[in-house]
């Protein structure tokens, strides 16, 4: 494989793994307002 190639992978599994980790911040805040919210009533 070509190093363009590559490094066209490496930028495809970089972005997959961000936004795995924005989706996983998210439903961590999501968990964290409704334990809240729980708490409170």
């Amino acid at each position: 494989m070509t190093p363009e190639g590559q490094e066209l992978i490496r930028a495809r599994q970089r972005s997959r793994s961000i936004v795995m980790a924005l989706i996983l911040f998210a439903l961590v805040v999501l968990f964290f307002g409704i334990t809240i919210a729980k708490m409170s009533h």
